[in-house]
Parts: structure tokens; C-alpha cells; sequence
């Protein structure tokens, strides 16, 4: 008997700009629906893969393709896998639409000038005191997707609950669990 293929949304944007939120939303009404999902953040799988690696472009492009590797493997075992990380590179996105069969991307594109207000992690203060290096966006070129499944631009005034909102009804998925029995996706 073969396993039915899970789905890969791969949500990806520069650091602060929602994904590991948006990705914890999006596993859990995945998993309310009967779905068998799984979430994957890159800050935690940085540190589980190989926490020594450094943040230059060639270490980042050899952890994102580690990252959509690690995708396949889960999807053809049945899981849904959302997937929240940077990873900005034409050459992993094109390997993810030749090799996921069932693959979303959704980019968070949010301007930079927002980003610095939110910095959760303090990545621009740091960058911009020159205190920090290889910053995506900053002083790291990006390379961000060139078609999108779901481009998902800033808005002000956004949530995180409107940016979910926004996502799910793109996707054609009800932010309501189905009854026990039914099949997942709309």
C-alpha cells in the first residue's frame, strides 16, 4: 500500500517578517483538519543540523538545500511540512518546484524599514552598528522568489491574524476544523 504524498508549504521572507508565526498557525489548523502536519523553523533546525555553521551565503544556501531535502523526505512519508525560513535562493526554490510534486511557496515580503522597527531578535541594530555580518537583506543579497504561490505583501496596520486570514483563504482552507472523517483539504 503507498502512502499518499504530504504537501510542503514553504514560507519563506526576511528575519521578523512573520514566518515562524504564520507557520505555527498554519501546522496547527492543518492538524485541526485531520491533517498529519508537521512544523519546521530554520532557526531550530540551524541549531539541530549543524549549529556551527556560519551565516555566509554558501553555508546558508548548503542548510537550505539540507532544509527542502529534509521536506521531500517528510512529504513522501505522508506529512504535511510547513516550513519557516529564509533560504532566498533561486537555485532552492527551482530544486523545490522540480522535486516536491506538492509545493507552496509563500513569500512574506515586507520592507526593510519595517523589519528594522519590528527586529525581534535585534539583527538590524546589530547589523546597522556594524556589531553584526551577513545579514539577509542587509549586507547578505537575497535572492527572493520570483513566482510565489502566495506573494503576501505588508500592509500597515497588519496582523498576524490578517496576514493567517489572508493565507488560508488563498489556499481554499477554512480556519475551522472539519468534522472526524473528513479528507483535509477543501
Amino acid at each position: 500500500m503507498e502512502t499518499a504524498r504530504g504537501r510542503v508549504y514553504w514560507i519563506t521572507g526576511l528575519s521578523g517578517a512573520g514566518k515562524s508565526t504564520l507557520a505555527a498557525s498554519l501546522a496547527s489548523i492543518l492538524r485541526g483538519r485531520g491533517r498529519s502536519a508537521i512544523l519546521l523553523d530554520g532557526d531550530q533546525l540551524r541549531e539541530i543540523l549543524d549549529a556551527r555553521t556560519g551565516h555566509g551565503r554558501e553555508e546558508r544556501f548548503a542548510l537550505a538545500m539540507r532544509y527542502a531535502k529534509l521536506c521531500k523526505l517528510l512529504s513522501e512519508q505522508g506529512l504535511d511540512v510547513v516550513i519557516a525560513t529564509i533560504s532566498m535562493f533561486r537555485d532552492v526554490h527551482a530544486w523545490n518546484r522540480q522535486s516536491l510534486p506538492d509545493y507552496v511557496e509563500i513569500y512574506l515580503r515586507v520592507p526593510l524599514d519595517e523589519l528594522r522597527r519590528r527586529d525581534p531578535k535585534g539583527i538590524y541594530r546589530a547589523a546597522d552598528a556594524g556589531e553584526k555580518r551577513d545579514v539577509a537583506g542587509m549586507d547578505l543579497a537575497v535572492e527572493p522568489p520570483e513566482a510565489p504561490d502566495l506573494l503576501i505583501e505588508h500592509r500597515p496596520g497588519d496582523t498576524a491574524e490578517s496576514v493567517l486570514a489572508d493565507v488560508l483563504s488563498r489556499l481554499g482552507i477554512s480556519s475551522f476544523p472539519r468534522p472526524q472523517g473528513g479528507k483535509g483539504y477543501d
